[in-house]
């Protein structure tokens, strides 16, 4: 029996325009979202959220929280109407949205030339870097070129991983010496007890992983700076409900003007984000 991971299941969603008009729960067709009218008149404003990427979305005591839920928060304010955040595992969100289950979804997608042909992709709410974590009582990394000569740590199989073994490349082309040694483990909770035991040097993670493991034990670690190419991340609506995507677009602009959005980054990420507002789209995005 084949295994549906996130990604395929999404990659085969894409790949099948009659997967997407033809929804596999019909039943639930338009039930949801279509106008702001619609959800002004609903008195609540109804997304799809997968919870499982801390400090983004995630569940907490039985409830969805995270960066995410507080924003939601805003914006069902914004329109005067209660939030329903729906917690649903992710192959069913794309599906979801094109047969109005929910409004838009809200959970953290990467913005693909693919998916940006199909969906309609919001501004950037957020935004993934590897970044290099090392003790706080490090003085001798400062910079991404420091770490010449030093042991790095990071996850087995990750995203992260490649993003070493290219920056090592560019270490020894500008510096004339790699790593002293790279380590993998089997979960990034492993590389941070790494780095604090000092078995390395520096820990290669994402940086929203960073962000919790800085949250959770204080005063431990700190970030030297980042590699390779960041991640942006964005909510989805049905490109049929562009008025959909221009409230969400709308209203991270008010939010970015006000300073609520800095401070709900400052305190899910301990700093604010730099998302850009225009050119995050590839061409040919809806």
């Amino acid at each position: 029996m084949k295994t549906w991971t996130r990604r395929s299941f999404v990659k085969a969603a894409l790949a099948s325009s009659a997967a997407l008009t033809l929804p596999a729960v019909p039943t639930l067709a338009f039930a949801e979202g279509g106008t702001l009218a619609d959800i002004k008149k609903r008195g609540k404003l109804t997304v799809g959220t997968e919870a499982a990427y801390e400090p983004f979305e995630f569940v907490e005591n039985g409830q969805v929280v995270g960066y995410g839920h507080d924003v939601l928060q805003l914006m069902a304010a914004r329109l005067g109407v209660r939030l329903e955040q729906m917690n649903l595992p992710f192959q069913g969100l794309l599906p979801g949205l094109m047969s109005h289950k929910f409004d838009f979804v809200a959970t953290s997608v990467g913005i693909t030339p693919e998916r940006a042909r199909r969906f309609a992709f919001s501004q950037p709410v957020g935004v993934v870097r590897s970044v290099l974590m090392v003790r706080v009582d490090e003085t001798a990394i400062k910079s991404d070129m420091d770490i010449a000569g030093k042991t790095i740590g990071t996850q087995m199989g990750s995203s992260s991983q490649p993003v070493a073994d290219e920056f090592e490349k560019e270490l020894k082309a500008k510096t004339g010496k790699g790593y002293a040694g790279t380590r993998l483990f089997q979960a990034y909770p492993d590389v941070s007890n790494a780095l604090a035991n000092k078995t390395i040097d520096v820990a290669l993670m994402p940086s929203n992983i960073a962000a919790v493991q800085m949250r959770k034990q204080p005063n431990v670690f700190r970030i030297a700076g980042s590699i390779g190419q960041p991640k942006l991340l964005a909510w989805v609506a049905n490109p049929n409900d562009l008025e959909i995507r221009k409230f969400i677009n709308d209203s991270l602009d008010e939010f970015r003007a006000n300073g609520k959005l800095a401070a709900l980054q400052q305190k899910w990420f301990g700093a604010p984000m730099d998302t850009p507002r225009e050119n995050y789209l590839p061409q040919g995005a809806i």
